[in-house]
């Protein structure tokens, strides 16, 4: 549901959204565009270069966060806006969960970008399947393979100065 945007939200969602325009100057480009915010200051942008750069993963909102983690360098915007031009696909609202962002704003919506081919709609549909109805076939190891990878996991908490609380 829209809700009403200052001045500094509409500023840095249209600095989004002229991303978006900027990228379709590039041949094979896609028109997606976004900006993290730290502090009232933008501290990352990305364009998608999922073609250009043979990579699913980047993403505008990806793209952006890898360049805010660069330049603050650290990996958590728990102080951070993410500004996209449209509705963040699933892999990156996930990006900006581990991320910690606590606020996306966007202009368009995943109804509006399915409406232009892309399948944001079909792949958050397709992760409230449970895992057998899923499209991608999902086998877990139940051996000494998962056993192993375990095993990582512990030595890599053993090492923590802290204690790990379970997030089931």
């Amino acid at each position: 549901m829209p809700v009403p945007l200052d001045d500094a939200d509409r500023r840095y969602l249209r600095r989004a959204i002229d991303i978006s325009h900027y990228a379709l100057l590039d041949e094979g480009k896609t028109p997606f565009g976004a900006v993290v915010v730290v502090d009232g200051k933008i501290v990352g942008e990305g364009a998608s270069q999922v073609v250009e750069l043979c990579d699913p993963t980047a993403h505008a909102e990806v793209m952006a966060l890898r360049a805010a983690g660069s330049a603050l360098r650290r990996h958590i915007f728990d102080d951070g806006v993410m500004y996209a031009s449209s509705e963040p696909c699933p892999m990156c609202l996930i990006a900006c969960y581990w991320a910690r962002i606590p606020r996306v704003v966007y202009a368009a919506t995943s109804y509006d970008v399915a409406t232009y081919g892309f399948e944001d709609l079909q792949l958050y549909r397709e992760l409230t399947l449970p895992q057998g109805k899923r499209t991608i076939q999902e086998d877990a190891a139940g051996d000494e393979l998962r056993e192993a990878a375990i095993a990582e996991l512990r030595a890599w908490v053993s090492n923590l100065p802290f204690p790990i609380e379970p997030r089931y």
